[in-house]
């Protein structure tokens, strides 16, 4: 493991694992690798119940993580792998909270999160140990979003912690990274658009 993605989910974390993997940090842990994986299920339903478990069971072949659930765990991840880097994405809190609403809260409101599979069960536990459940508050949401942050900032040293917005493109990423900047634009990618086919992949999954 060399890069650790510690930013909640919905700050350009799918984009931030198309740069990871393009700059050679592949494969990238992101949510959406338990649609491939739903062995790993039950290693992140124990993780979030508190029970220890090998995290190389998990990331044994992964290179570099982002988004949830892996960055409910930053600073198990940051002892566990004390080289690696950490980068934590960020976000104007209230478009994060409107992204967050308007998908994954929005999905599990309408009870679009199929209970048998890895992806639903596992973010409904990230909803249940991050926010309490209580996903209709904006400003509990918003309160808990910024407390991670300060969280981040204040666990992990300067010279090992970017804060990123994706937005920023290739230069900081790389400079902190030491790699050379790709001959191509940063990838910004749809993840609102993304999240909805996740879900329709669910749904088929689970028919």
């Amino acid at each position: 493991m060399k890069v650790i993605g510690a930013g909640f989910g919905r700050t350009g974390t799918l984009s931030m694992k198309a740069a990871l993997e393009r700059l050679g940090y592949a494969p990238c842990y992101h949510m959406v690798e338990l649609l491939d994986h739903p062995e790993h299920g039950p290693l992140w339903t124990a993780a979030l119940r508190g029970e220890a478990i090998d995290w190389e069971d998990v990331f044994g072949r992964y290179e570099s993580t982002t988004d949830w659930p892996a960055c409910t765990f930053w600073r198990e991840l940051a002892d566990r792998y004390p080289d690696a880097k950490v980068v934590l994405t960020v976000r104007d809190p209230e478009r994060w909270w409107h992204s967050i609403d308007s998908t994954l809260f929005a999905a599990s409101r309408a009870g679009q999160l199929p209970s048998m599979h890895a992806v639903a069960e596992i973010g409904q536990l990230v909803m249940g140990a991050t926010f309490e459940g209580r996903t209709t508050d904006r400003e509990h949401v918003i309160r808990r979003f910024e407390e991670h942050n300060e969280r981040v900032r204040r666990g992990i040293p300067p010279e090992r912690l970017l804060v990123f917005e994706v937005s920023e493109g290739w230069g900081p990423l790389c400079d902190f990274l030491g790699a050379e900047v790709p001959d191509e634009p940063f990838p910004h990618l749809n993840e609102g658009a993304n999240f909805r086919a996740m879900i329709r992949d669910l749904a088929r999954g689970a028919g």
